[in-house]
């Protein structure tokens, strides 16, 4: 299997995405409709409503990968940070 490689723009949104759920009810379970909405929110807020943005949200989304059941906010954003620092298993 191939490793994705993450671009800085994805790199950075994992990031943010990831400070997000940390910053507010980290506790919380994490749904995978929060995952879709968020993506394009940050990748709009970082290159507005343009095919970049699409791009950096779709870019976003291969990297995150869906929401396991029963995953909170907090060990969600752990593994955002690790997939963002290049830590792959296997």
């Amino acid at each position: 299997m191939t490793p994705l490689v993450l671009s800085d723009d994805t790199r950075l949104l994992l990031g943010q995405l990831a400070d997000k759920l940390d910053s507010y009810r980290p506790t919380a379970i994490m749904r995978e409709e929060t995952r879709l909405a968020q993506a394009l929110v940050f990748a709009e807020q970082l290159h507005g409503p343009t095919e970049a943005a699409y791009a950096a949200e779709q870019n976003l989304l291969a990297a995150a990968p869906p929401v396991r059941p029963g995953q909170e906010r907090g060990e969600y954003a752990a593994l955002l940070r690790l997939i963002a620092q290049g830590v792959t298993a296997g």
